[in-house]
């Protein structure tokens, strides 16, 4: 019997448009991991709250965020394959994995990652090879590769989804607080733009020889996550961008970031000596600045995977992943309401939400069956005495404005936090 409480989870879950996209390609979609949706209506809660305290209050459906950028493309649940199509499980000498083969770079390095020499396309091979490996081995390749993979585990999840590393220097909170952001993809410009709902004033930094690898993705997407930042171009190589970027963290109130430590020492970035100035520091990476996992890689299926949130696997199926990349919504929103906490606060601080940290955070299973019907051409959710109906992935409304191309306000900016004297 579905009592009241796990009534309401699973109500939500089924209308946030996630549920739809859970499970196999050609079976039922999956109630067993509806706590997400509770997770993210929390995440949403908090995020109002802490806006409130210096700005616009920012009312998102948290839940509905699960499923938005399949709600711009048209994909659907794969199963034991991502909703993307680039991560799948495979199955190891002691569980199973999750290998994120999204780019290039990737595909090209699995020979390296077997240890074997086989062509990379000979997938066969390569599945055979993993097969007699340890999650920790190919954990600890992937790692030295660059190659994102997470292994397949349950444990305790955490108290809370992020983390301060470091207590700042006094700051003075505004009312329009300025954000740079120079993370890219999804979970750190969901998080700046969130705040930018707020009231912030956002400054989208991205690479003059990469630039944010979304603008190649679902454009309305793009759109909804980066309208109204302002933009600029850096060249990581050259000494006078670095230190023009130098100057403009430094008049930052907050920093959103999703590189690996190694990235900001190269260019003598130190989050720790901007928090003592007064200027914080949002770090959302695959799984945390601290120790061997800062070296790791991850992206929203696997990070997700290797935190616990998954399908479990069945006596005649393999596991299955959760929604769409599914830690980086999670981690994008509840990296936006930390922020926005951070930015009512008098000092400065260092905080990282890891993409597999929130996604243990919010992994919980359901503990009893929960049945589901397909009824004509949808599917249903039984509720007690109530059958709801399995929604879709749906998406915000795109604003007017679309996102400004890269480098759009260089000169501009440059201008403003141009070197005193």
């Amino acid at each position: 019997m579905v009592m009241h409480g796990d009534t309401a989870v699973l109500a939500a879950w089924a209308a946030s448009g996630a549920m739809s996209l859970t499970g196999p390609a050609d079976g039922p979609p999956s109630a067993a991991p509806a706590w997400v949706a509770s997770a993210m209506d929390a995440a949403a809660e908090d995020l109002a709250n802490e806006t409130r305290r210096w700005g616009n209050a920012v009312l998102i459906d948290g839940p509905a965020l699960l499923g938005e950028r399949a709600a711009f493309t048209g994909m659907t649940r794969n199963g034991a394959t991502s909703v993307g199509g680039s991560c799948r499980f495979v199955e190891v000498a002691d569980g199973w994995v999750a290998l994120n083969l999204s780019r290039p770079e990737d595909v090209a390095s699995l020979p390296a990652l077997v240890s074997a020499s086989l062509p990379s396309e000979d997938w066969p091979g390569v599945e055979a090879a993993l097969g007699q490996m340890s999650r920790a081995q190919v954990r600890d390749q992937a790692t030295l590769l660059g190659i994102p993979v997470g292994a397949a585990q349950n444990s305790a999840p955490p108290i809370a989804p992020a983390s301060e590393l470091e207590r700042g220097g006094p700051r003075t909170p505004t009312a329009r607080p300025l954000v740079v952001d120079m993370s890219s993809l999804w979970a750190g410009p969901l998080a700046a733009s969130l705040l930018g709902a707020a009231g912030a004033r956002v400054i989208k930094v991205e690479g003059r020889r990469r630039s944010d690898g979304a603008r190649g993705g679902a454009i309305e997407f793009f759109d909804l996550l980066n309208a109204g930042k302002e933009c600029v171009e850096i060249d990581f190589s050259d000494r006078e961008d670095q230190r023009f970027l130098r100057r403009l963290l430094s008049a930052a109130d907050l920093v959103v970031e999703a590189s690996r430590p190694r990235a900001m020492d190269a260019i003598g970035v130190d989050p720790a000596a901007l928090a003592a100035q007064g200027v914080s520091w949002l770090s959302i990476t695959g799984h945390g600045r601290r120790g061997i996992n800062a070296d790791r890689v991850g992206f929203g299926d696997d990070a997700a995977v290797d935190g616990g949130l998954f399908v479990p696997s069945t006596a005649d199926s393999t596991p299955g992943f959760v929604a769409d990349a599914v830690a980086d919504p999670i981690a994008g929103l509840v990296g936006a309401a930390m922020a926005a906490e951070i930015l009512a606060s008098d000092r400065a601080s260092v905080v990282e939400v890891p993409l597999s940290r929130a996604a243990s955070w919010a992994a919980r299973t359901l503990a009893f069956p929960a049945e589901v019907r397909r009824t004509g051409t949808s599917w249903r959710l039984s509720l007690g005495h109530d059958w709801h109906e399995v929604a879709d992935p749906w998406h915000r409304p795109v604003p007017g404005a679309v996102a400004h191309r890269p480098g759009a306000h260089g000169a501009a900016l440059r201008s403003e936090f141009a070197s005193p004297g």
